[in-house]
């Protein structure tokens, strides 16, 4: 219940704006309390790819200092893009899942939702992932990301004033504990979810994944 409940959440676009930016860069989780799943779902944040209205969607959860997330992202996402998301067959919906083994995916994370702020959310995402072999084993990647917000064209002033407050701190570990609930403990891990209600988690994150599932309930919808 949890999972379709999510689903159809995040399918109709249902966005809650994060009550973040105390002034504090936040580098990790926080702590949400005892949160119930209702809550949890509606504080939970997917970033949709592709048309929000398409009746397929495909459920990410990634984290940006994963190696194999980065593969997905610049290799496999592409192929996910031509044959289902540009006919509007599919949508993919990313959501945060940053690992306690990655010191910097939870503040890559929120890099990626402040360039959000300037319609930049997937632009920034595959910045990210093209980088990061540059920024994952810095000390301090802020300057990194600095640099790719103003590479993307994106007003840096306004990036790094979000970047370097707790805004959205809230909605990544939402996502985090999302994750955990529905079951993730590695990235990246997919999802596919079709109108009728069947949710299908895939054993694999590579294209003939993607394509056996959606393939296998082609004729359902």
């Amino acid at each position: 219940y949890l999972i379709l409940g999510l689903v159809a959440l995040v399918g109709a676009g249902v966005m809650v704006s994060s009550m973040g930016g105390g002034g504090a860069v936040a580098s990790e989780p926080v702590d949400l309390g005892q949160i119930a799943d209702q809550e949890l779902i509606e504080m939970a944040q997917g970033q949709i790819y592709g048309d929000p209205n398409a009746p397929v969607t495909i459920m990410e959860f990634g984290d940006y200092q994963c190696p194999a997330c980065g593969s997905f992202a610049l290799a496999i996402k592409p192929q996910i893009d031509l044959a289902y998301i540009e006919s509007g067959q599919a949508k993919l919906v990313f959501h945060d899942f940053p690992l306690t083994m990655h010191p910097h995916a939870f503040i890559a994370a929120r890099a990626a939702w402040c360039a959000s702020d300037q319609d930049s959310y997937f632009e920034y995402h595959d910045a990210l992932f093209r980088a990061q072999r540059d920024w994952s084993p810095e000390g301090d990647p802020s300057g990194t990301f600095a640099d790719l917000a103003e590479e993307l064209g994106l007003d840096v002033g306004a990036w790094s004033a979000c970047y370097e407050s707790d805004k959205y701190a809230d909605v990544v570990t939402a996502n985090q504990q999302l994750g955990l609930r529905m079951g993730v403990g590695g990235t990246p891990t997919l999802f596919v979810h079709r109108g009728s209600g069947s949710v299908q988690r895939l054993g694999g994150f590579q294209f003939a994944d993607v394509q056996a599932a959606m393939e296998a309930g082609s004729g359902n919808d």
